[in-house]
Formats: structure tokens, C-alpha cells, sequence
């Protein structure tokens, strides 16, 4: 019979001693990244080769003919069918098990067929999860509430403002539709010419979350729920809608993780949140990896839920390599423990009193750094992944490669993962890369800070476009379409 898992050591040893080949299935390995340190046999699978063929844990198959991509879940779907990578997964044998960013009911299928557990909840469930109606819904079963909101049918201006006056919201509102990225499906209406906006996109939904809106800040937090409970990581604060990095109003663009960064008062009130909501989640029959994201009043103090990803997702990274990491163990470690059928029993009340003290959080940023400009190019020359290094004078300069952000040494190194390469098309919208870093990216009034603002302007200074001529134009993807990270 298997060891049973009871404490961080039991749980690391299994791992480094793990034969079953896991695969990260992706666009890129930007989620994961660094888990193959930790688990052995632990493999990326990814469609965009930002390491230049260097990683030794990335396979990138070369490019065979598909169908334009509308999602990742298309690119995991390709890359499950690409020859080359079913021949990796045959060749490694060894009971293969599948992990993923985003998956629909035919990965799972083409999973199957090539012998892989997917070691996540079904897709369908993820999907009604994922539902930022049901997140309240979810959240009011347990006393985890969001803004003052009423979830309803939108059939005009007039239907609007009665349901605010019935619900007490008043009129200066914040709009969500069921699913997508906050920075496409946020509305902000304050008036009939707002509303008229964003018309369509309202009323064709059958019902959408009309918010009170009020003065607050963002913050994330990866959670994941277990036989043993739910355990819970650091609170990362938000960078949305910095204009040098994301076209979009209210797009998520980056975190930061710092000691001072909220006060001890309301990250006992997010910890307590998630751990409440992830054991509702287990009620609801999902386990394992989500975040949750909050929103804060800058006004009272009070602190709400935001919305639901039943998944790893951009801020994992971060919390995958925050202090508590490396003393203990990645969060996604405890994923993997939940869906490997080993037998555990782990003191979680105990890991989450110790993850919660000061000094299990250090300082790192990362930004996201998206394409702003209006126009279509494609790039001629791009920024290699590794260590850059900036001047006195702020200037960036390529220093070494590497695929490890442990190796930035100060505050003056940071490490770039490219993900738009020569070749790509860049337009409004497009992932151009991740910039990661020690210490902090934004000021106090949570405004991207000077260092950060010369790191991007340094990165994109090695970014070069050509013009499109017209005949290839058809090929270059559409202003915003879907991101990858």
C-alpha cells in the first residue's frame, strides 16, 4: 500500500521520486513555470516556443497545418492531434497524466484516447463554475459576499434602472457578463449614453451581475481544496489597466506579492474567505487548484469576493514561487496530491497559520505586457527570453539566457519571458511577454512606478515590426483576440 503523505516532507520526497510523466499542456509554460524543479518526469507541452529550443523540459512541436485558433482550448486540442506529440507521450509511456490551463469535453476525449489522466475537475463542472453568476451564488451559500449586486435579465435602460431602484444599487454601476476576461466583459455605466455603449453585449445575455460601484482595489489569491481542507496562498495586489502594458480598461495586467501590501485585518478576512469558499467548492464537487479575486473598499474597509478561476491561472507564477514555496512546498504541489490518488492526511489549519505569518512573504512583481498601439505589424526583430539587466541610467540591456527567475540577483536584473517572437503579428491586444522582477512594480497609490515604466520601455525598445502588405493581412489575428496566459 502507498506511504501516506503527512506532512511537507512526505509530500516533496513523493515527488521528486514521482515516475509518472505529467505534462503542462499550453500555449506557453508561463502558469507553471518552474514546476518540472519540483516534480520529476514533469514535462511541458507548448504551441509558442519562447525559449528558443533551450528549455530542456519545453517540447515544441514544429507548426503543422489547423485551423485558426478562437481559444486555447483549440491550441491544447492541436497540439493532443500533432504526431509529434503523440509520439512523445507514447515514447515516455508511464500512465500519463495531463494538466492544462483551459480544456473543454474534447480535450478531455483526445486525452482519453491517448491514455492520459486529466488531473483537474471536468470540464463541464469548471464551466459552470467558471459562471461569474454562480461565483456569488456560491459565495452567499457560505457568507463570502460580493459587492451589493442583483443578478438579472437586461432588457433595456429603463428594466436597468428599475432593478437598481428595487435593489438599492443607485446608478453609477459596474456591468459583468457571465464569462470572459474582466477587461472585455466589464461595463461601467453610469448613464443612459454608457448603457447605449455596451447595449448589445448587455441585453443579449440572459442574465448579468449589476454591481453597486464603488471606490476599491484588486487583489487575487490562489487557493486549493483538499481531502485534508483547504489551503491557502499569499494575497497578490492587481496591476489592471496600466496603459503602457494592456489596452483595456480594467484588464488584469500583472502582481505584485510584498509584506505591507494589505493590512493584516484584510488578509485574515481573504484567507478566511477562501478557505470558506473552497470548502463550499468542495460541497459542489470541485477540488483542487482556483483563485479568487477580491475586491477591496477603499472607503469602509469592507472586503468583497470578485469573481472565480477554477483553474491555475496568471497569478500562479507568483504564488507558486512566493517564499512559503520554498520553505514548504509549490501550492500546485498539494493539486497534484489531491488527483494522485496517494493517501494523505496534512494538518492544513497548521500549514495556513504558518503560510499567513510576515515572513513567509517576499517581494517579486510581474507584468504583463501586451501590444498597445491600434495598427497590425509583424515583428522582425524580438527580445530573447532570459536575464536583463538596467543601467543607472535606466537603460535595459540583454545580460544571459536563462529559464529560471530565481537567478535575478537585485532589483536591477529581471527575467523576460518572451512570447510574441519574430515572425508573430503583433496587434492590439497581443501577449507580448512577461516581465518578472524582485521588489515592487507600482507606487504606493498603485500607480506602475518609475523602475517599471523604464523595465517596459527598455523590453520594447528590443521589438521591431514591418508593415503588413495586404495579401497577408487576412492571416494576422483579429484586435483582441482571445489571450493565452
Amino acid at each position: 500500500m502507498a506511504h501516506t503523505v503527512k506532512n511537507i516532507s512526505d509530500l516533496l520526497l513523493m515527488f521528486h521520486r514521482n515516475e509518472r510523466p505529467i505534462y503542462f499542456i499550453s500555449a506557453t509554460n508561463f502558469n507553471l513555470l518552474g514546476m518540472d524543479r519540483w516534480v520529476n518526469r514533469f514535462r511541458y507541452i507548448s504551441y509558442i516556443d519562447c525559449f528558443d529550443g533551450r528549455h530542456p523540459n519545453v517540447f515544441v512541436p514544429p507548426e503543422s497545418p489547423h485551423d485558426e485558433f478562437e481559444s486555447i482550448e483549440d491550441i491544447n486540442n492541436y497540439l493532443l492531434q500533432h504526431k509529434d506529440v503523440v509520439d512523445l507521450i507514447e515514447r515516455r509511456g508511464g500512465n500519463p497524466v495531463a494538466t492544462f490551463l483551459m480544456f473543454d469535453e474534447k480535450t478531455e476525449s483526445l486525452a482519453k484516447e491517448l491514455g492520459m489522466e486529466v488531473w483537474f475537475p471536468p470540464a463541464k463542472l469548471r464551466q459552470r463554475l467558471d459562471n461569474k453568476m454562480e461565483t456569488v451564488r456560491i459565495g452567499n451559500k457560505v457568507g463570502v459576499l460580493s459587492v451589493p449586486n442583483a443578478l438579472e435579465k437586461v432588457s433595456s435602460y429603463a428594466s436597468l434602472r428599475e432593478i437598481c431602484d428595487r435593489n438599492g444599487l443607485g446608478h453609477d454601476l459596474v456591468i459583468q457578463s457571465a464569462y470572459g476576461d474582466s477587461g472585455h466583459t466589464t461595463f461601467f455605466i453610469a448613464s443612459e449614453d454608457d448603457f447605449n455603449k455596451y447595449k448589445d453585449e448587455i441585453i443579449n445575455d440572459p442574465e448579468v451581475k449589476i454591481m453597486k460601484r464603488i471606490n476599491c482595489r484588486g487583489a487575487t489569491l490562489e487557493a486549493c481544496a483538499t481531502q485534508s481542507g483547504t489551503l491557502v496562498g499569499p494575497l497578490l495586489t492587481e496591476v489592471v489597466g496600466a496603459r503602457e502594458l494592456t489596452p483595456y480598461k480594467g484588464g488584469w495586467c500583472g502582481n505584485e506579492v510584498f509584506p505591507g501590501a494589505f493590512t493584516e485585518d484584510v488578509r485574515a478576512k481573504c484567507r478566511d474567505m477562501a478557505e470558506r469558499f473552497g470548502n463550499q467548492l468542495l460541497e459542489e464537487g470541485y477540488r483542487g487548484y482556483f483563485d479568487l479575486d477580491f475586491l477591496i473598499d477603499q472607503d469602509d474597509g469592507e472586503v468583497y469576493l470578485g469573481e472565480l478561476n477554477p483553474r491555475v491561472c496568471g497569478a500562479s507564477p507568483m504564488t507558486n514561487h512566493a517564499a512559503h514555496a520554498y520553505a514548504d512546498a509549490p501550492l500546485f504541489l498539494f493539486h497534484l496530491l489531491e488527483f494522485s490518488g496517494a493517501p494523505f492526511d496534512l494538518n492544513v489549519r497548521e500549514i495556513n497559520e504558518r503560510w499567513a505569518q510576515p515572513h513567509f512573504i517576499d517581494s517579486w512583481s510581474q507584468v504583463v505586457m501586451k501590444y498597445t498601439e491600434k495598427h497590425v505589424d509583424q515583428v522582425t526583430h524580438a527580445p530573447a527570453t532570459g536575464i536583463y539587466h538596467m543601467g543607472e541610467d535606466g537603460g535595459v540591456s540583454y545580460q544571459r539566457f536563462d529559464y529560471n527567475r530565481k537567478a535575478i540577483d537585485t532589483e536591477r536584473e529581471a527575467f523576460f519571458l518572451r512570447i510574441t517572437g519574430p515572425g508573430d503579428y503583433r496587434y492590439e491586444g497581443a501577449d507580448l511577454g512577461i516581465l518578472i522582477t524582485r521588489g515592487r512594480a507600482m507606487d504606493d497609490n498603485f500607480k506602475l512606478n518609475l523602475r517599471a515604466r523604464d523595465w517596459i520601455r527598455g523590453i520594447k525598445k528590443y521589438y521591431a515590426g514591418k508593415p503588413i502588405l495586404t495579401t497577408q493581412h487576412e492571416a494576422a489575428p483579429e484586435p483582441g483576440a482571445f489571450k493565452i496566459l
